[in-house]
């Protein structure tokens, strides 16, 4: 079902990468303000490409683009190959090392409608149309987004094996992760992974609004080229695919931050609240994972310096009329859109992908800093999603609601860009190994 190819990556000529942790940068939605000023100063970092200081369709990043190609700053691969791509990782308070396993290639762009590839969460409209301009301004898939196959068999591991043991690239980067970029060329390897992902089905782990951005320039270039056929460089698109198998597949949650609700009053909210749930004050805000940890439909709450677990009352699922299937509505994130969001907040639906009214944020620490300091009216603590919730809402057709995941760990940029001129991708496989 899915379509794959090896491509030719641009990447930092050897020089530059022989610094290649310098170059490297996070990806567009979760880079912070403070560190996208720290990487700016370097004149060739990846993030002038990735989130440009003038904005995803200045001039100033169509001259960067061509400047980098025509100094040498970034060179093309002679050779279209498969991109091996490992991720060495620990948990806080583990001692284990995990090691993420994939590879980045060329795969075609499909909409939803064909269910090749499932998408889990909604998107944002604006960073659709940012990430769109961006792709058209610089013809460049300047980061891989993240798919995810099933093979119980796990048949691409060796080949992945092998070609790690001499890395293009090995650093550390902003997450304290170990990335560890190796190649292959091999047509008969390569033959054999295309083969294997034909039969297969692709979710979309993570870069929802980048393959939507995509899609949308795909649509946009169809509608305009007369002579259209289906495999012009737009029509693909370069991502990093992981087995589902793995036991190194890490899911963190992502909690919820609200801000500028109008007439704002903790104690009216809170009394709305306990229309729907058992509200229970807790006196520690380390506490609040532990509490709600493995228990159904329960969050943490934070208003300024106080904490509460709040957990919905079991009478209440009954009433929400949402018309999405069972599986979905199970989901703790739809009891929290639906009744904390929609009937407490009064956003709908709807709304709430372009609402300014809901933050979204990874990072505990920073939920409690943001409550305590009155930077957020309220912080919602959820709890993480199983690979196999998200397996089940992909294949039931709908949606998780937007950045319910939090794929870790998040794929870098600055290691290599897929071009999408016609130009750049004319080479022949080599077939004589």
């Amino acid at each position: 079902m899915a379509e794959i190819k090896p491509f030719r990556a641009w990447r930092y000529n050897e020089k530059l990468g022989g610094n290649i942790d310098e170059l490297t940068s996070p990806l567009f939605d979760v880079v912070s303000e403070k560190y996208r000023e720290k990487l700016y100063k370097n004149e060739f970092n990846s993030i002038h490409i990735s989130v440009p200081l003038e904005g995803p369709d200045g001039e100033l990043l169509d001259r960067r683009i061509e400047d980098w190609k025509s100094k040498g700053i970034i060179v093309q691969d002679k050779t279209p190959a498969i991109y091996v791509y490992y991720q060495f990782f620990k948990l806080p308070g583990e001692s284990k090392e995990y090691c993420r396993k994939g590879f980045i290639c060329n795969i075609r762009l499909y909409d939803w409608e064909e269910e090749v590839l499932l998408r889990h969460e909604d998107t944002m409209p604006h960073s659709v149309d940012d990430r769109k301009k961006l792709l058209e301004h610089t013809q460049m898939h300047v980061s891989p987004t993240h798919g995810l196959y099933t093979d119980a068999n796990h048949r691409i591991e060796n080949y992945m094996e092998e070609a790690i043991v001499d890395p293009i690239y090995d650093c550390e980067d902003y997450q304290g992760v170990r990335d560890v970029l190796g190649v292959i060329h091999d047509y008969k390897i390569i033959q054999e992974i295309m083969e294997l992902l034909k039969d297969k089905q692709v979710i979309l782990a993570d870069g929802h609004h980048r393959y939507q951005g995509a899609l949308a320039y795909l649509h946009e270039q169809r509608h305009k080229n007369p002579a259209h056929t289906g495999d012009e460089p737009y029509n693909f698109h370069t991502m990093y695919l992981t087995n589902t198998e793995s036991d190194d597949l890490r899911i963190f949650p992502t909690h919820r931050l609200i801000r500028k609700v109008k007439k704002f009053s903790p104690e009216q909210f809170l009394e709305q609240l306990s229309e729907f749930f058992h509200i229970r004050s807790l006196d520690n805000e380390e506490d609040v994972t532990e509490v709600i940890s493995g228990k159904k439909w329960a969050f943490g709450l934070m208003i300024g310096d106080e904490v509460y677990k709040i957990r919905l009352k079991q009478e209440k699922y009954y009433e929400i009329e949402w018309e999405i299937p069972e599986v979905l509505k199970q989901l703790d994130i739809t009891i929290l859109h639906y009744f904390i969001m929609e009937k407490v907040l009064g956003i709908v639906k709807e709304k709430q992908p372009s609402s300014k009214k809901i933050r979204f944020e990874r990072s505990m620490s920073t939920c409690i800093k943001k409550a305590i300091s009155g930077k957020v009216q309220a912080a919602i603590i959820t709890q993480e999603i199983p690979m196999q919730t998200v397996k089940d809402v992909c294949f039931s057709g709908f949606t998780l609601p937007q950045k319910s995941t939090y794929f870790y760990p998040k794929v870098i940029c600055g290691y290599l860009f897929g071009s999408i001129k016609t130009e750049d991708n004319n080479a022949k496989i080599d077939r004589s190994f």
